[in-house]
């Protein structure tokens, strides 16, 4: 009975001192920009995501990867199909989508399919396509798959979405660094930012912080007068224009008399 006691206590002593699989690395991560503000002539921004890898032992012989990815407040949407019907383009299907992120970008030290296997990717939701949350479709329609493919070809097109392969620098397997471009049409919120470091395409440690975006100055002035006056910003934005239209007539009209 003693020698049992005598082994449980040092079985409990060994799994609070030696170190815990899997804990052996930790992301130390940085952000050039912890927030981006969107003024009147925001033309977009380079955020530089960089850190290091804490190991509590030593450099591992299989190599290391690096993955990172930024997504911007997600929100459902509606994809239609227009179809030309007696010579007029016409909306005939429509899918809802759950949930897709207002931007979306993943950068990686390789290919994103080479360095994450498919079952980590569905795990935690990694590619582009999985970023997107589609559940169900109306039965009318066979191809809901199509749908969410517009969608991602649209918004890679716009600079929304981007598949970065080959762009997360990695030295010593230790230092990494990566830059991702926002767009100058981006959408208030937090922007959720994630580092995942991988193994033969296993997740093995994993950092998430966030990036926060918001309009400022007059920019912010008038979106919040737009959603929560809608009838003063609507009765601002016509007399401006109406003054806009008498001052350029006026201007001609007196061009047109000294010439």
């Amino acid at each position: 009975m003693i020698r049992h006691a005598a082994t449980l206590l040092i079985a409990i002593t060994l799994s609070l001192t030696l170190p815990r699989a899997g804990a052996t690395e930790e992301v130390v991560m940085g952000l050039s920009h912890s927030s981006v503000s969107i003024t009147t002539n925001f033309a977009g921004s380079d955020i530089l995501i960089f850190g290091a890898i804490k190991r509590e032992t030593a450099i591992p012989d299989e190599a290391l990867d690096v993955i990172v990815t930024v997504a911007g407040p997600s929100a459902p949407l509606t994809v239609r199909r227009k179809d030309r019907r007696l010579g007029i383009w016409v909306n005939t299907e429509a899918v809802q989508i759950d949930s897709a992120p207002s931007f979306y970008a993943v950068a990686a030290t390789g290919r994103l399919t080479d360095v994450l296997s498919q079952t980590e990717d569905l795990r935690h939701r990694v590619s582009i396509p999985l970023a997107i949350r589609s559940v169900g479709a109306p039965e009318a329609v066979g191809d809901a798959q199509r749908f969410t493919e517009a969608l991602i070809r649209i918004r890679t097109e716009t600079g929304l979405y981007n598949q970065l392969d080959d762009t997360v620098e990695l030295q010593e397997q230790t230092l990494f660094r990566s830059s991702i471009r926002l767009p100058a049409n981006l959408t208030e919120g937090a922007y959720r930012t994630r580092i995942f470091l991988a193994r033969g395409g296993e997740v093995i440690a994993k950092y998430e912080t966030s990036i926060d975006v918001r309009k400022v100055g007059l920019e912010r002035y008038l979106y919040t007068m737009a959603h929560r006056e809608p009838l003063l910003y609507g009765l601002m934005a016509l007399v401006l224009a109406i003054a806009a239209g008498w001052g350029a007539s006026a201007f001609f009209r007196v061009v047109l008399r000294q010439g």
